[in-house]
């Protein structure tokens, strides 16, 4: 072997290792038990941000909670990379920053693709409509969407995808994290059980396809960003049961439409056009991943 071959990374997500992490009786309790405290980490700076971008959804004045979304995102991004700094012994490639432009500008063009592909089935198959073009402050979905962007996704894919991984594998972690996704909207206005499992199948599955894909997190970061902002102030439709207070159009269900065709009071999130392209982008995202050996975790002797 070369000595370019021996240095070569060996395939494999980067999911941790070391330390608290490290091989050996009862690692898959030490990583649960890791995830306690990480996952406070990362909920503090998700209820921080939230809290601030509520205020521009309740007609505050946008740039203000901007500036409170922004902090809570690069503090809870750095407390995250901190506490792995210390507790795993390594700096979290999953926010490697050589590669965040990249990645984030992939996330945000297929978020605005995938959900304008959503929202044109829909409207083709006459379950929506849609009326415009208004003049519209566009701040509101921008906090909204940089809030659940990066700080759910640093909760659901950096802590409890990640982790779970470690703990139980790939396809146990795929389906804890993405059911626990789901049952997370049920809180959301307008939630059904249709609606909590179209998000964890076509988000869930889709968001954690992202992170597999690349290994790293910033396109899941944007994907999401992107996606809502899209779909709530482009199109003005309802975000997961909740409609924003200003957007470019206004679409809605047509009366009498069915609600699986449409997501009905919950939203496109919650229609069968969704769940068939978030879950065709699951599996082509799956795929990408394991042809680059991504769907385990990286041997304890890489």
């Amino acid at each position: 072997m070369t000595a370019s071959q021996s240095s070569a990374p060996s395939p494999g997500l980067e999911v941790g290792r070391r330390r608290v992490l490290h091989p050996g009786p009862l690692r898959w309790l030490r990583a649960l038990a890791w995830m306690v405290p990480l996952f406070l980490v990362a909920m503090t700076a998700n209820l921080f941000s939230a809290t601030a971008a509520m205020a521009a959804l309740d007609g505050g004045n946008g740039w203000v909670p901007l500036m409170f979304v922004a902090v809570a995102c690069l503090t809870g991004l750095g407390a995250y990379a901190g506490a792995v700094r210390l507790a795993e012994d390594r700096w979290p490639e999953e926010l490697n920053l050589r590669r965040a432009p990249a990645d984030l500008l992939a996330g945000l063009l297929a978020g605005a693709l995938l959900f304008s592909a959503v929202m044109a089935v829909l409207l083709l198959s006459g379950g929506y409509a849609i009326a415009g073009l208004h003049a519209a402050d566009p701040l509101w979905a921008v906090n909204m969407g940089l809030s659940s962007g990066v700080t759910e996704e640093l909760v659901m894919r950096a802590v409890i995808f990640r982790l779970a991984m470690r703990a139980f594998g790939v396809w146990p972690a795929l389906v804890l994290s993405a059911g626990l996704f789901g049952v997370m909207h049920l809180a959301n206005p307008n939630a059904t059980p249709v609606a909590v499992a179209a998000i964890a199948v076509e988000a869930g599955l889709m968001l954690a396809g992202f992170y597999l894909m690349t290994g790293r997190l910033w396109m899941s970061f944007a994907f999401h960003a992107a996606w809502n902002f899209t779909q709530g102030y482009i199109f003005g439709a309802a975000v997961s049961g909740s409609v924003g207070p200003a957007s470019l159009w206004i679409s809605k269900p047509v009366a009498g439409a069915p609600a699986i065709l449409t997501g009905g009071a919950f939203g496109p999130e919650a229609s069968a056009p969704a769940m068939v392209i978030g879950t065709l982008a699951a599996v082509a995202t799956l795929i990408i991943a394991h042809r680059r050996g991504n769907l385990r975790a990286r041997p304890d002797d890489a």
